[in-house]
């Protein structure tokens, strides 16, 4: 019985070894119709494209609430420059459109940041943990300068961007056509009062044969 057991072990040894040395010996084979990677302008439309939110859409989009942002006397024209913060943190998605939303708040706020010219200021609330850990090396005395240093003062922010991202979809199943519209709503909240100092959205409706896969 053991001699048994054992030849078949054998068997199988050679028979795993086998396989390992073919597979291993197939030559890779290069992809016949495949195409060498090359830019491509992002604000003009691309070849690839669906019914969700593509690069040339980002662009239009913040570059227009951009200028609505910078024509409104409450944000322009304040005496004080406003205090605001611009991120992903109130900016849902609430939509069937897969998309990193700091896509979009990231290009509208550094649009803004270098057209304001000083007339408003941007806080970086994301990074409060970086200020946070700077201070307490300074309180712990690792690091530090004259004693008379200031310490690290955070800004309270006067206006916070909020808004969603909201999708119609449509799907004609005899014809596989595919239609989504889009609603991407913009709002700066006063954070005072909690009243919507701005507001204003982006509209756009997309068709397409075949949708691609957004990642």
């Amino acid at each position: 019985m053991y001699f048994k057991d054992k030849k078949v072990i054998y068997n199988c040894v050679l028979l795993l070894s086998f396989v390992l040395i073919t597979t291993g010996c197939v030559p890779a084979t290069e992809h016949a119709n495949g195409k060498k990677a090359y830019y491509v302008e992002p604000g003009q439309k691309s070849e690839i494209s669906g019914v969700g939110i593509d690069s040339r859409d980002i662009i239009i989009m913040t570059g227009k609430m951009m200028e609505d942002i910078l024509g409104a006397p409450v944000f322009f024209q304040a005496e004080t420059p406003p205090k605001v913060i611009i991120d992903a943190e109130y900016f849902k998605n609430e939509g069937s459109t897969r998309i990193d939303k700091n896509l979009i708040t990231d290009k509208l706020r550094t649009g803004l940041n270098r057209a304001a010219a000083g007339k408003m200021t941007f806080i970086g609330r994301e990074y409060l943990n970086m200020l946070m850990k700077e201070l307490a090396l300074k309180q712990s005395g690792i690091t530090g300068g004259e004693d008379n240093e200031a310490e690290p003062q955070v800004y309270a922010a006067d206006y916070r961007l909020g808004g969603r991202i909201s999708t119609l979809d449509k799907v004609n199943p005899t014809e596989g056509t595919f239609s989504r519209y889009h609603q991407i709503l913009f709002e700066m909240i006063d954070l005072k009062t909690g009243a919507i100092a701005w507001s204003n959205s982006y509209d756009f409706k997309k068709v397409a044969q075949e949708d691609v896969i957004y990642r």
